[in-house]
């Protein structure tokens, strides 16, 4: 079987496409034929090296797959099922989808859902997961699409367009946020409202601004979450589930207090099966099937370590899935 594989050599983290056994892959009940994975932002950071996400090498990363039971010791599946994983830590900890094999623990696995095929599963992948957790914490929050706009932030990457087309197709008015202006017909096919640059939100925070948003969803953190938040709606909630802008958030209990805001923080790799497989449920019924043309390039195996350096470069629009066979 073909795997990526990522060891570590002088402090580097070196990427190479080999052949490997299946008697090398770590211990699990079920053993799936990987048909495809993608990458996402973790998985670019662990490809590359530039962020501390895998600690133990050799490692196969990939932290999400679809593919087809080959062997299973867990009754709940069965050989030639169609099955999903996304988190669990599988590509961090544990050897993950970017192969043609992967042995999991059955408690990580998903049954695909009725409406969706494997290749469509991993259109969708982390990214698209992670963007219906962020929906359904809005709602969770009482937000409704009268409730104003909502603003999508990091909006041309792969949890921004899955957020956008499925706001859109549950009747919300969508303020796209993108620091590539060549991707506004992208995010208004996709079904934002509006686009605007990133650079609206360049200035320092202020504890409190102008309300303009009914919600947000979140994927940078740092200062523009900071500014987002001064500028909520009274009674409004932001999703937050990302910190590609920094971790650390420079505000004040003001917009929370005065404004009765609410920030959620989403999870996508530690998600319960019952919220999990909810979640799943309605990605297959909500993303129209425009989304899954609109939104995907298809690498190999062997694009994976250059593609990864493009995606940490914003060079990535949407989602980037692998055909692992």
């Amino acid at each position: 079987m073909k795997a990526l594989v990522l060891e570590q050599q002088d402090g580097l983290t070196l990427a190479s496409l080999r052949e490997i056994s299946t008697e090398q892959l770590p211990a699990g009940n079920v053993t799936v034929d990987v048909n495809w994975s993608s990458i996402n932002y973790k998985d670019a950071l662990a490809v590359t090296g530039k962020g501390k996400i895998i600690r133990d090498f050799p490692m196969v990363p990939g932290i999400d797959f679809a593919g087809t039971v080959s062997a299973s010791e867990d009754p709940r599946y069965q050989v030639g099922q169609n099955v999903l994983l996304t988190g669990w830590g599988v590509g961090e900890t544990h050897w993950g989808g970017l192969a043609e094999q992967a042995r999991v623990n059955g408690d990580w696995l998903v049954p695909l859902p009725s409406g969706l095929d494997q290749r469509k599963a991993m259109v969708i992948g982390t990214a698209g997961f992670t963007a219906m957790l962020c929906v359904m914490a809005l709602e969770d929050g009482g937000i409704t699409p009268e409730s104003g706009e909502i603003l999508v932030t990091g909006a041309s990457g792969g949890v921004g367009s899955a957020a956008v087309a499925l706001l859109h197709a549950l009747g919300y008015q969508v303020c796209a946020v993108s620091g590539r202006q060549q991707n506004a017909e992208y995010l208004l096919s996709l079904g934002a409202n509006f686009v605007i640059e990133r650079d609206s939100f360049s200035d320092a925070p202020r504890p409190l601004e102008k309300q303009r948003w009914g919600g947000a969803i979140d994927v940078v953190g740092g200062d523009m979450l900071a500014k987002i938040i001064a500028q909520m709606d009274y009674g409004s909630t932001v999703a937050a589930c990302g910190l590609a802008g920094g971790y650390k958030l420079p505000t004040t209990v003001m917009p929370f207090i005065l404004r009765n805001v609410r920030l959620q923080g989403v999870d996508s790799v530690m998600t319960p099966p019952a919220r999990r497989a909810q979640a799943w449920k309605r990605l297959a019924e909500i993303l129209p099937e425009s989304f899954y043309q609109l939104a995907t390039t298809e690498i190999s195996l062997a694009d994976v370590p250059k593609t990864a350096e493009s995606l940490l470069n914003n060079k990535v629009t949407g989602r980037v899935i692998v055909k692992t066979r």
